[in-house]
């Protein structure tokens, strides 16, 4: 069963067993006094092992206090002006003394490096890539459960896709005739300006051929096109692959968030990149 996105008082959240965590995804300014206390209670009653937050920069010094500690940086985060941090406060120490952590960390650098060296060939003229469609959907979902195991979305359920798709959220796909081999998705913030590229996903046989990085390209423009400011991602630290691709975009490295995320049917170490479009 996927976690939960809601309101803990006015504040977005996703919480649950399958990442065992809360992620604060949105602060209200309604919760500026009392946010503290929701999510540690929160924790306390489902005995979550890790809270991530993602804040504005004002509010970091208070989190600091309450034993957070910065995990990722993002600038201009905040409508092309205020900045934002991931800060994660763990409750085991098991989860914050990851074992890998010194390999995870030297992978940004190995990724700029390459991202910085690697010429990336143009699509094939045999692919294109679509802004999907509410018909898309089945095909969407039937990707998705072939390349991901778990999710901490529930990108698996039709419903979700259709709702995100009518709101916020643009799905972008890589086609050969009519196949879907390829998914990424833009989830926009059109209040601050930013948005997550996220959800990629490529059918095993069909790897190899660069749709990350043209299905990222493409998501950018379109972005810019929109005035969102600030473009930022959430990556498998163990995909080598997808983080070069950021670095090839130019995106700048933001930090790691440590035993983060449950993907791919464990809990996983996170990088976040960033680039200020506007």
């Amino acid at each position: 069963m996927a976690d939960k996105i809601e309101l803990i008082g006015n504040s977005l959240i996703q919480h649950g067993k399958e990442s065992n965590r809360i992620y604060l995804m949105k602060l209200a300014k309604d919760d500026y006094a009392c946010i503290l206390s929701l999510l540690n209670n929160l924790a306390s009653k489902n005995d979550y092992t890790k809270i991530i937050a993602k804040i504005p920069a004002q509010f970091e010094k208070m989190f600091l206090n309450d034993g957070y500690q910065q995990e990722a940086y993002v600038p201009k985060f905040y409508n092309g002006k205020a900045d934002a941090y991931f800060l994660g406060k763990y409750f085991s120490k098991e989860r914050e003394e990851f074992n890998h952590k010194d390999d995870f960390l030297t992978i940004p650098q190995f990724c700029i490096a390459k991202g910085n060296l690697s010429d990336t060939p143009k699509l094939s003229e045999k692919f294109t890539i679509k802004l999907l469609e509410k018909v898309n959907i089945p095909q969407i979902i039937e990707v998705y459960k072939y390349v991901f195991e778990s999710y901490p979305f529930p990108i698996f359920d039709g419903n979700y896709i259709l709702k995100t798709m009518n709101k916020n959220i643009d799905y972008y796909g890589v086609f050969e005739d009519r196949k879907l081999v390829a998914i990424a998705s833009s989830e926009m913030d059109l209040e601050n300006l930013n948005t997550e590229m996220t959800d990629f996903a490529t059918l095993p046989e069909y790897r190899g051929n660069n749709f990350s990085y043209h299905l990222l390209k493409k998501m950018q423009k379109d972005a810019e096109a929109n005035g969102i400011k600030t473009a930022y991602t959430i990556a498998r630290a163990k995909n080598t692959g997808i983080n070069i691709t950021f670095a090839k975009m130019l995106y700048e490295f933001g930090g790691t968030l440590l035993n983060n995320t449950n993907i791919c049917g464990n809990i996983e170490t996170m990088h976040v990149w960033y680039k200020n479009l506007l």
